[in-house]
């Protein structure tokens, strides 16, 4: 566990933190960055906080900015909850709770340098695996060879697009995007997240492989990458979907002896030793 998660003196008490931006990505995600009120806040790709809004009540989000940006931290919220309905609906200035960071099973950082790296992003699962890209490309010359993939489920729900527009014009990554349905803006591959996969089929044996996005997609990432003769401790699965308290309280997250919130949220899936419907 980092100094950061050690030094807090209370896990249940939360601290403040004043909204500084906030915006609409697209009809259900809300873009937030916070500033904590007593400075900022230190913590690994694949940490979380709990964000609570008084009178409402408390959920977990993964932080989405990389520890390498100072001025706040950034997260996006899927209007879906009680919690979250209450986050769109406040606004720049408003206080809410932050407790954190948690969650010890965090992004191998350290334990992927100078190696290739493959990040699979579904939909949403971009937030959080976004923090780790971007800090890769802050470290750029610490790594390998960079793949980013990322399916979305339709045009109109794509988010960060500014960023993932930066992204197509780098020469030291290599950045594939697809969406489910097609649509008349859109002149790039059409399919789930896996339809990508062949055309970086020789990469991945050879690579870290990151995995993070809506359930039904593990199943079937898993399933290309065994078929490509993926090892299993090359694999790292983000379950940040199954958390609840954040603290292992409650059992909403618990998978197998892990308790994703407590020893996750970021998995080796070879530590996991479950089948990939499973997850």
């Amino acid at each position: 566990m980092c100094e950061c998660c050690t030094t807090k003196k209370d896990i249940y008490l939360p601290q403040l933190a004043t909204i500084e931006k906030m915006r609409l990505m697209n009809d259900t995600e809300m873009y937030f960055r916070f500033n904590m009120d007593d400075g900022p806040m230190d913590f690994i790709p694949g940490q979380f906080v709990e964000v609570s809004v008084a009178g409402v009540g408390e959920a977990p989000f993964t932080i989405s900015s990389s520890p390498t940006q100072k001025d706040g931290i950034e997260m996006v919220v899927r209007r879906i909850g009680n919690v979250s309905k209450a986050l769109h609906n406040l606004k720049t200035g408003d206080k809410i709770g932050i407790r954190g960071p948690l969650g010890e099973g965090v992004y191998p950082v350290e334990e992927v340098k100078g190696k290739d790296i493959v990040f699979i992003c579904g939909g949403i699962g971009l937030v959080p695996q976004r923090s780790f890209i971007n800090y890769v490309l802050d470290n750029r010359d610490d790594y390998g060879h960079v793949t980013i993939l990322l399916g979305t489920k339709c045009h109109n729900q794509r988010f960060f697009q500014s960023e993932l527009e930066q992204w197509t014009t780098r020469d030291d990554i290599h950045f594939l995007e697809t969406i489910d349905e097609a649509h008349d803006c859109w002149n790039g591959n059409v399919g789930v997240v896996t339809t990508l996969l062949p055309k970086i089929e020789s990469e991945l044996a050879s690579s870290e492989i990151m995995v993070c996005g809506p359930p039904i997609m593990y199943k079937f990432v898993l399933m290309a990458l065994a078929e490509d003769n993926v090892p299993h401790d090359q694999i790292y699965l983000n379950l940040e979907r199954k958390m609840k308290c954040g603290v292992g309280k409650c059992g909403h997250c618990q998978i197998n002896n892990y308790y994703a919130c407590v020893d996750g949220p970021v998995f080796k899936y070879s530590d996991l030793g479950i089948a990939p419907e499973a997850i």
